[in-house]
């Protein structure tokens, strides 16, 4: 996922100001997806956990795993920031995702060098994938909630000009599986069974029942 500045410290203490929404997540991705939807986190605090996959995890539970390992690391900051008691923390709602990218076996990487791009890129031309997404949610009273997500995505065979015309966009730095949807490689999709927007980083559905299930809109005098 692309890079966003770390949440100020001061921004962090406006933790429990409201029953508002924290996003738990550096993808400028999922905060254009959640205001699509007309939902505007109040703060974005992204976590710093480790994602490498265990052994012989499975890459639905690694997208789970990782997506609820983010929503607990910011609570934590959240508490330890705001008050002896930790009461502050619980009065918002902290979302966190995780995208999880594979092609047969194999958990791709989130792309960060050319190579990697072109070895994603060669492993899903002409051939079916899938995307799994991991939503979690802690509510205000501290509980989590979540929920993994699965789409299976279909590329054209890619021909050598196009693979390069892509590595040379330069679309592909630090998205999972070497590619965003949302932006040239859409042009390379088949067909698509799922949810797209979980391909783009964030499932609208899920979350917005999540939410919705949990009280998010009630108490932000949203409609549900």
């Amino acid at each position: 996922m692309d890079d966003r500045p770390v949440t100020s410290h001061s921004e962090i203490r406006k933790f429990g100001d409201s029953s508002g929404l924290t996003l738990a997540s550096a993808s400028p991705r999922r905060l254009e997806l959640l205001k699509q939807i007309g939902i505007v986190p109040e703060r974005i605090l992204p976590a710093d956990i480790d994602e490498t996959p265990l052994r012989n995890e499975l890459p639905r539970d690694l997208a789970l795993r990782l997506a609820e390992a983010k929503a607990r690391a910011v609570f934590e900051v959240a508490e330890k920031a705001l008050s002896p008691q930790g009461e502050a923390a619980h009065r918002t709602f902290i979302l966190a995702a995780d995208t999880v990218v594979t092609c047969g076996r194999r958990i791709l990487p989130k792309a960060e060098t050319v190579d990697e791009a072109r070895a994603c890129l060669d492993m899903l031309s002409g051939r079916r994938h899938c995307v799994y997404g991991g939503i979690a949610l802690i509510t205000p009273d501290g509980a989590l909630k979540s929920r993994i997500v699965q789409t299976v995505v279909h590329f054209k065979r890619l021909s050598s000009e196009e693979t390069q015309l892509y590595i040379d966009s330069g679309e592909w730095q630090g998205k999972a599986g070497g590619y965003g949807i949302q932006g040239l490689a859409g042009a390379f999709v088949k067909s698509l069974q799922g949810s797209y927007t979980n391909v783009v980083g964030l499932c609208l559905y899920n979350t917005r029942q999540m939410l919705g299930g949990t009280g998010f809109f009630q108490t932000n005098s949203r409609p549900a």
